[in-house]
């Protein structure tokens, strides 16, 4: 038996893990880049890596807590304190205790109704969940609690996820979001990173699938998946390659250059900036969703979640989600966008100048994460396609619904391994 996965990211990795380990099939990753890690492939900066895209994760995450735990990492996986806070009307609202909840724009009957959407959230069945898949979060917010809850708490965070698409996003979303984030104390959120970077985790994946018997194949892109009678024949990756399946983990907008059929799942593209500073730009601040008019909709400042003397330098993330090939934080030049976001950051923080930063970095890609607009949930494609031998994982999975996650991407890979192991053995 052989299985080729096309893409290199976290549900590829995991579901070629998952083959190897319990002897499913052989396997080989064909990966279009030059690393694997997909979303969360590092930079090498000096002598430490750092995510191209912030990450980090959730208590709730327990297949990659487990994951990580027996690839040997357990033990550098430590829960520090994320605080965040939103920029509104030309101030910074820290948000995450109840005495700054109590300073917030928000007033206090805007406070009672955010306590009981939480509490709402917290209580709700997943039925009751996908059933808000066809009303807009914005739409769900105004009638619960308010124009005001929504414009100065919401809408904020919709636009630093969802860029100009915030307005069509659905409450199912809002829902699994909340439900994720609301596992707090008094003191603030819990959140979960790996000392060292993520970069270990990929790389540990990658030295476990080779030490199997796997193979993993850089700068490979797939110009075709060939199909004979309805059943997967091979691909095409700058020559042919016979197997008897394949797992596709790229986007349905990638998968479409490849079949003739691919699910109708919409996209969205980040450009993500990394700035090494020599000094810190929000104090002890880690994440600030921000209303404004600048061109990115938060600022991530990593050295106020791990420690700056792990890296010697302050590492600030500035990252906007755009919709489609046309928005000129795609067009732009590297430099040019580069310059629009210093220019926000001198706008939003005044004792910030351009000269305070050492480097950047740019990361920007067209086809980032799924957009869970209304009725997302009938888009969603089972693992299983109607091409026998083809299966599809990555973050449009159901384990990515109502929320993304590197959890959602893991448990999809694995998911994908299961079904393979179910035809096999039928």
């Amino acid at each position: 038996m052989k299985t080729i996965i096309i893409g290199g990211g976290l549900s590829g990795l995991a579901s070629a893990y998952r083959m190897l380990k319990e002897d499913i099939s052989d396997v080989t990753i064909l990966e279009k880049g030059s690393e694997v890690g997909g979303m969360a492939a590092s930079y090498h900066i000096g002598n430490y890596h750092i995510e191209k895209y912030y990450h980090h994760i959730f208590e709730t995450d327990s297949e990659l807590i487990g994951l990580i735990g027996s690839l040997g990492l357990g033990a550098d996986l430590q829960w520090l304190k994320g605080t965040t806070g939103y920029y509104i009307d030309g101030t910074i609202y820290p948000m995450n205790t109840p005495i700054e909840l109590l300073k917030s724009p928000l007033s206090v009957p805007d406070l009672i109704r955010l306590a009981r959407i939480v509490l709402v959230t917290k209580r709700a069945k997943d039925e009751e969940i996908y059933k808000l898949d066809c009303v807009t979060a914005k739409e769900w917010i105004l009638k619960n609690a308010g124009r005001s809850v929504y414009e100065r708490f919401f809408e904020p965070l919709l636009r630093s996820k969802f860029g100009s698409s915030h307005d069509r996003v659905s409450a199912a979303w809002l829902f699994g979001r909340i439900r994720i984030r609301s596992n707090r104390s008094t003191s603030g959120e819990k959140l979960g990173y790996l000392r060292g970077g993520f970069h270990r985790l990929v790389k540990r994946l990658t030295e476990s699938i080779v030490a199997m018997g796997g193979e993993i194949r850089t700068n490979c892109e797939v110009s075709e998946i060939g199909i004979v009678d309805g059943s997967v024949s091979g691909v095409d990756a700058g020559g042919r390659m016979d197997c008897d399946s394949v797992i596709s983990t790229v986007s349905p907008h990638a998968l479409l250059k490849m079949v003739a059929d691919a699910p109708d799942i919409p996209y969205q593209g980040t450009a993500c900036a990394l700035f090494g500073m020599d000094r810190s730009l929000m104090d002890d601040m880690y994440w600030l969703n921000i209303k404004s008019s600048v061109p990115f909709g938060a600022v991530i400042e990593h050295t106020n979640f791990l420690p700056v003397s792990d890296y010697g330098e302050h590492l600030v993330y500035v990252t906007a989600y755009f919709q489609d090939d046309t928005d000129p934080r795609w067009r732009s030049s590297e430099q040019e966008l580069i310059d629009s976001y210093l220019g926000g950051l001198e706008e939003l923080f005044p004792d910030f100048h351009r000269d305070d930063v050492s480097w950047w970095r740019l990361a920007r890609d067209i086809d980032t994460a799924p957009v869970y607009m209304t009725d997302y949930i009938e888009k969603i494609p089972p693992y299983s396609t109607d091409i026998d031998g083809l299966y599809l994982a990555g973050m449009f999975s159901r384990t990515n619904y109502p929320e993304r996650s590197m959890n959602g991407s893991i448990l999809a890979g694995f998911g994908c391994a299961e079904e393979i192991k179910k035809r096999i053995r039928a």
